[in-house]
């Protein structure tokens, strides 16, 4: 998982659009058709790429990625909507609530694709190059690369960039950046070298700090900005997308810049083929569903099963002016579940966790809510070959027993956690008991005249459910009434999105819907979203855990040199975090369900990583026509 910067985007699949960063290029790794000279640090290899732990796909003169059309007509608009509202162009601080897709401005060093894991490839560098223990980084960067403005982007831009992160981007961020560069410096206008800590690996860094953000040290500086405030005027970037007009808290529109600098660049043809990307805000999901039904905007993914097993048969979709399709989909599972708030009293005793995590029916909400369309989650690295399986291995046993100290119960000897299975009822009887017994034994034994356990000092169990979507309250009661049933004092609050990005941010919740980033190749990521220096500054450990156990196998996973190694490594990491039951998983599909307007065409092959609507597809001026000479569309 790489290091990850945060864009302020739906938390949950159906609140809206994923986010787009810079950072999603995941781990990187070294490359196949490399060049290796001898020099004062031994054998440096000098590449176009780098990736983790086998050969890029791509040799150095590859004319354009496999996935995507080369020919693909650049033109129209493509548009889709978001949840709630904004507040903010700047998504790399924590203030304010940013707009979906505005980190689309920046570019990085390397640039990831698709159709691999864990590679990256020169972007705004022309080749890099590096020792054999990845030490250090030197980055060859292209003379050409200029920001929307025309200015001339250099190493100075990258220095700038990586130590305003350093010093002021988001706190979990400083800290793991910190613990892992030692110096970034300008070796001259167009190469900058990063040289490592001593004593972390260095097996992912090259690649991740080869995918930071590079903003504008000019524009910022003329500018008077502060990197920490909130602000409607995005930073300078030089990517191929500018903004054209933004609607605090309803529209956004970002248009393609003819002048962006590096459209004749190989890993450039056939993408960002849209001459606008336009995002329009619903404060709910059932308006935002009618807003696509009247043709306001013109592409939607799909995560509302009812609506995709139901809702699809208006007017549009019946005289074949939108398309309804479903495309294979190779991420893992999102993470999507109900994330206990660690900081929180009443959730100290893991036997308590567990007795909350027993009464959600995930069979019975799959059949009556879902129409049977989802799986359920049971690992963190779900749909992967790192999700724990059974008991643990002797490759695994040798990692776990030296922590055995400090693991929770069960963990050297018994199954790997699993979600519980209910009944087909609502309220799963053998559930119910097996978690009366847990709450009793975990001191909530007291049942007065309320139904309401209570424990010796005459507290009942009181858990909120933190929700801002009205679609999600159908999920949300019926838990709560399982939970009541079972005598504890659960409800449900309902808060609109700036009232949940503020708790959220303060960490003022007991319990919330969240998805938990990993990655096919984690790395340093996961000391953000698990790691206990973290817990109490991370936008994305929600939770708070802190478990000396969980960041010993961290940092066993960071240090693994081969895949085989990170593969273990990662399943005993799976297996330890599930024993700690600080969430309640929900559910995933192993596809995108799209449904848009017929004037978007896409490659006969959508590549496993990515369903890439803003990235590969494109617009087909004919359709389009015939579309508006109906009324489809505005």
């Amino acid at each position: 998982m790489p290091l990850t910067l945060p864009v302020r985007a739906p938390f949950r699949c159906h609140r809206g659009m994923p986010p787009v960063s810079a950072l999603l290029l995941g781990t990187l790794l070294v490359g196949a058709a490399a060049a290796q000279e001898a020099g004062e640090d031994g054998t440096v290899t000098i590449a176009h790429g780098i990736g983790t732990f086998e050969a890029l796909k791509y040799p150095p003169d590859f004319a354009h990625l496999d996935y995507v059309n080369p020919d693909a007509p650049k033109g129209g608009e493509i548009s889709v909507w978001g949840f709630g509202g904004f507040d903010s162009m700047h998504p790399y601080t924590v203030r304010g609530r940013a707009g979906a897709l505005a980190s689309i401005f920046f570019e990085s060093l390397l640039q990831g694709t698709a159709d691999e894991i864990g590679t990256g490839y020169c972007l705004i560098c022309e080749t890099l190059e590096y020792p054999e223990d990845r030490s250090w980084v030197i980055f060859n960067m292209r003379p050409e690369a200029r920001f929307s403005d025309g200015s001339p982007l250099t190493a100075h831009d990258v220095v700038f960039s990586v130590n305003i992160l350093k010093e002021k981007g988001l706190p979990d961020f400083r800290v793991v950046l910190r613990q892992q560069v030692d110096t970034v410096e300008a070796l001259d206008d167009h190469r900058v070298r990063f040289t490592f800590v001593e004593g972390w690996p260095t097996r992912d860094l090259p690649g991740l700090v080869g995918g930071l953000p590079i903003f504008s040290e000019a524009h910022y500086v003329e500018n008077d900005r502060d990197f920490e405030a909130s602000s409607m005027q995005p930073l300078l970037g030089s990517g191929p997308y500018v903004l054209d007009r933004v609607q605090a808290g309803q529209t956004i529109v970002y248009a393609r810049n003819p002048d962006y600098w590096g459209w004749d660049l190989p890993i450039m043809q056939g993408r960002s083929n849209f001459d606008r990307i336009r995002i329009e805000y619903y404060a709910d999901y059932d308006a935002a569903f009618q807003g696509f039904t009247a043709g306001t905007y013109t592409f939607r993914t799909e995560a509302r099963a009812a609506l995709w097993a139901e809702g699809y048969d208006f007017p549009a979709v019946q005289r074949g002016h939108v398309v309804r399709d479903t495309l294979a989909d190779g991420n893992l599972a999102s993470g999507q579940s109900f994330v206990m708030n660690l900081r929180r009293p009443q959730f100290e005793d893991p036997r308590v966790r567990e007795a909350i995590g027993l009464m959600f029916n995930f069979e019975w909400s799959n059949e009556t809510l879902f129409h049977g369309l989802y799986d359920r989650i049971h690992s963190f690295w779900q749909n992967s070959d790192m999700a724990a399986e059974g008991p643990p291995s002797a490759e695994e046993l040798a990692i776990l027993e030296p922590l055995a100290d400090l693991l929770p119960e069960g963990v050297l000897t018994d199954d790997a956690v699993r979600a519980p299975d209910s009944g087909s009822r609502q309220l799963d009887r053998g559930n119910l008991r097996a978690a009366t017994a847990l709450l009793d034994a975990a001191g909530w034994e007291d049942i007065g005249q309320d139904g309401l356990r209570r424990n010796a000092a005459g507290e009942t169990l009181r858990i909120e459910f933190l929700n801002d979507s009205q679609s999600f309250d159908r999920i949300i009661n019926p838990y709560v009434e399982n939970l009541r049933r079972l005598g504890v004092d659960a409800r449900l609050t309902r808060v609109d999105s700036a009232q949940m990005t503020n708790r959220e941010r303060s960490f003022d919740f007991d319990i919330l819907t969240d998805q938990i980033r990993t990655g096919l190749i984690p790395g340093s990521g996961l000391k953000q979203s698990f790691g206990s220096e973290t817990a109490d500054v991370s936008v994305f450990n929600k939770m708070g855990l802190q478990s000396p156990a969980v960041d010993a196998l961290i940092d066993i996973v960071l240090a693994a040199e081969t895949r085989e190694e990170m593969v273990i490594a990662t399943r005993a990491l799976d297996r330890v975090l599930r024993a700690e039951r600080f969430w309640v998983p929900q559910w995933y599909k192993s596809e995108h369900w799209v449904a848009y307007y017929d004037m978007f065409e896409h490659p006969e092959e959508i590549p496993p990583y990515s369903l890439g609507q803003f990235d590969f597809w494109w617009w087909n001026a004919d359709k389009a026509e015939a579309l508006r000479a109906a009324g489809a569309i505005r």
